[in-house]
């Protein structure tokens, strides 16, 4: 299962590879926003985790242009910001929001709740 990780911070990244590697996910990365809407283009990942403060493109702006994009209709966006932003992202149309800063576990059942919602919907 492959998720795309949109995240300026290289520390974050690393920790991210890290926790969703272990929990069994195919991990790949972009660091701004419009390499991120590039990759999720192009790869189609099952989740996008994006940040909202990205270089490029915000995060926002991505998970939008995810939700318009009927090619990319089966993505599921989680949005993970340091930002106390959760109704704006929900209003862009991310599936959940996280707040920073990262809790590993908080992090592997949100994915998989996701993932669980996800195959409802589509059943």
């Amino acid at each position: 299962m492959l998720i795309l990780v949109v995240e300026r911070d290289p520390h974050v990244r690393k920790l991210e590879r890290f926790f969703l590697e272990q929990a069994g996910f195919t991990v790949e990365f972009a660091d701004g926003g419009v390499q991120g809407l590039e990759r999720a283009r192009a790869l189609k990942p099952r989740i996008v985790v994006t940040g909202i403060l990205l270089p490029g493109l915000d995060g926002l702006s991505v998970c939008r242009s995810i939700r318009s994009d009927p090619a990319m209709k089966h993505s599921l966006v989680l949005v993970f910001s340091i930002l106390s932003a959760e109704q704006r992202a929900l209003d862009a149309g991310a599936d959940a929001f996280l707040k920073k800063p990262l809790d590993d576990a908080r992090l592997i059942e949100t994915v998989n709740e996701l993932l669980r919602r996800g195959n409802e919907a589509r059943s």
